[in-house]
């Protein structure tokens, strides 16, 4: 068993994993969190990562300004406390006094002693200059908004009007949305269990499945959980199912499928068959578990949805979704920890793949079927450019207008921004094959 660590030495090292070494933050938190069985403490360590990746890019700047000598890659872990500490004082408004004595108490517990005397001065000094240095982070996007350069200026790029929504959204605190399985209870039988434990939750206005709980909480622990009746799915997430169109007996495709939340939708929609394919292994048991727990089944085949020869049986769809592979842009402010990870150079080799699943798939569906494409990204390389040149020059695609209460048209399809009726970014094409 591993000795007793504070949350914030525990922090320090898992957001060095997260920001340096190029970890994900739910890896590495599910790996910490054993080592603290209190549960106020495991709050605190999911806060300070969450907003330690989050503000990283702007107190990893303001870092350098408080140095005479970057220890970023000599002390990544005590560079990391730094970010911390400042998370502390900016972010969480924890009481200062309390917060700095804390982490550098941190920098002994990870045998750093020798650096006690830095941490507690860098910490003193901005608490003393905090003012005239937040307003030199706030000059520019980038540190303002805690996104990486390469992304702040793709979002100007291709967002010219939105960019300072865009961004801001992407720093908010999302609401913790559930999508009731309609083959196990109604909205209103969930908020009424929901209601008799506690907690609060509403009725999403437009989305059919949608609830709406003001802030995260341990689901597994909600009534109803066990028994399916319900999964937890951000409402853009949902509205795949609504324009899929789907209807009892239809074969249904969903090609690049896991962790399963978007194919469990379309079954509990309609009775259709399903074939769930995913070209990772290791994220098929998530695939089986959801669908067991939804009291649901499909055909789950590990496989390259680009590539059909593999797995197809050679009889054809009437309904394609094609969630791919993205660069997660749409969903930063869940999944804070994709700021730190994405390139700029990621992108290309992403379009690429995206465009020749996308052509594997076309080749699957049936005549006076319907594809739709999606991702989670608001860059219009991925979206409208992979759809727009996938459609060129052929006769055989019709791209269906699209209208949702929220977000707006694209040349190919609809595109819903971050924050856009507090949902996740998420772009969405649907063409029927003539």
């Amino acid at each position: 068993m591993s000795p007793p660590i504070s949350v914030r030495a525990l922090a320090a090292d898992a957001l060095a994993d997260i920001a340096l070494s190029g970890h994900s933050l739910r890896d590495v938190a599910d790996k910490a969190f054993p080592r603290l069985p209190d549960s106020r403490d495991r709050a605190l360590l999911t806060a300070l990562l969450n907003e330690g990746a989050r503000w990283w890019t702007r107190f990893d700047a303001a870092i350098d300004k408080l140095l005479d000598k970057p220890i970023r890659r000599n002390e990544p872990v005590v560079h990391a406390l730094l970010v911390i500490g400042l998370v502390q004082l900016e972010v969480l408004e924890l009481p200062a006094y309390a917060a700095v004595a804390a982490t550098v108490e941190a920098v002994r517990e990870l045998r750093r002693p020798r650096l006690a005397g830095l941490v507690n001065a860098v910490l003193r000094r901005w608490q003393r200059e905090r003012e005239t240095l937040n307003a030199a982070l706030d000059a520019t996007p980038a540190t303002r908004h805690g996104h990486p350069a390469w992304l702040a200026a793709a979002i100007a790029r291709d967002w010219p009007e939105q960019t300072e929504s865009i961004l801001a959204a992407a720093n908010r605190e999302p609401p913790l949305m559930l999508r009731v399985n309609r083959n196990r209870a109604t909205r209103e039988e969930v908020v009424g269990r929901l209601a008799g434990a506690g907690q609060t939750a509403e009725l999403h206005p437009w989305l059919a499945d949608g609830l709406v709980l003001p802030h995260s909480t341990d689901v597994t622990r909600l009534p109803g959980f066990d028994q399916g009746d319900f999964a937890v799915q951000d409402g853009a997430a949902q509205v795949p199912a609504d324009l899929l169109g789907l209807a009892n007996g239809q074969r249904v495709l969903d090609a690049c499928a896991a962790p399963g939340g978007k194919a469990c939708h379309a079954l509990e929609r309609a009775n259709v068959h399903l074939v769930a394919v995913e070209s990772e292994a290791k994220r098929i048991p998530r695939i089986r578990q959801n669908l067991e727990r939804l009291g649901l089944r499909a055909t789950v085949i590990t496989g390259d949805a680009g590539d059909a020869s593999g797995w197809w049986d050679g009889k054809p769809f009437d309904r394609i979704m094609i969630d791919a592979p993205c660069s997660a842009t749409g969903v930063i402010r869940r999944r804070p920890d994709v700021r730190l990870h994405r390139r700029e150079a990621d992108i290309p080799a992403l379009v690429a793949q995206q465009a020749r699943i996308l052509a594997a798939c076309w080749d699957l569906l049936v005549p006076g079927g319907s594809l739709l494409y999606v991702t989670c990204s608001i860059l219009r390389s991925e979206n409208d450019g992979v759809v727009a040149a996938f459609m060129t020059g052929r006769s055989d695609i019709v791209a269906t207008p699209l209208a949702l209460p929220v977000g707006q048209p694209t040349a190919c399809g609809w595109q819903v921004l971050p924050g856009d009726g507090d949902l996740d970014g998420m772009y969405y094409a649907l063409l029927r094959k003539r």
